[in-house]
């Protein structure tokens, strides 16, 4: 599994010829590390005096950010099967109207399926949008950085998960798929538009405003 992979393994990986691990698997990790690191804010907040007031909040934010990156860390692989399922339907014998028939189904089936999973990773990619917001306005100031890049990593995994989307439905021919799978992506999108540039300038304010006392 990619997942048990070393870092330089996995990055030899995605440098070499093979088509897996690709673009997919890397934006669920990239989604991953943006969860990993709303944790890493959440807990270098609990428990710090000069935040206890936000430390119901950060607890919550944290069971939240350790979910959604199970999720994401879980599609690495995911992609890998999907792609691998699609890349097979197109190796079926296509020599009768029958075979034919039969690899066109599979083909279709397993396109959809493969367009499932980066459509997932796109909305957990959000939620991580979203919990970043959260941390990068409410978790230590010590870590604000750690927000910022964890909104940054998070709106890169949605933005390319949203292209794996587009290229997989070019391919669709059910049109009732395709215009539903489209209208959510696209409404996903709509509803970050900004949302790292916000959390950017906001970590920027709290890096640059002055001190907020000792931790």
């Amino acid at each position: 599994m990619i997942t048990d992979a070393s870092v330089q393994n996995l990055l030899d990986a995605l440098a070499g010829a093979a088509a897996t691990p690709g673009g997919g698997s890397a934006v669920a990790i990239m989604g991953a590390m943006g969860a990993a690191l709303v944790s890493m804010v959440c807990i270098l907040t609990i428990g710090k005096q000069d935040y206890v007031e936000v430390e119901d909040q950060m607890k919550a934010v944290l069971n939240q950010a350790q979910a959604v990156r199970e999720r994401l860390t879980s599609m690495i692989d995911e992609d890998v099967r999907a792609y691998g399922s699609v890349m097979g339907a197109y190796a079926l014998p296509r020599r009768t109207a029958s075979e034919r028939a039969i690899r066109s189904a599979a083909i279709q089936a397993a396109l959809m399926e493969a367009t499932r999973v980066p459509l997932a990773c796109a909305r957990a990619c959000g939620e991580v949008m979203e919990l970043s917001r959260i941390v990068a306005e409410r978790g230590n100031r010590n870590a604000a950085g750690e927000a910022g890049v964890a909104a940054l990593a998070a709106h890169a995994a949605l933005r390319g998960a949203a292209l794996n989307v587009y290229i997989n439905t070019s391919s669709i021919r059910n049109a009732s798929f395709v215009d539903s799978t489209l209208t959510e992506l696209v409404a996903m999108m709509r509803g970050r538009d900004g949302l790292d540039a916000n959390v950017y300038e906001l970590v920027t304010r709290r890096l640059t405003g002055g001190a907020e006392g000792s931790d």
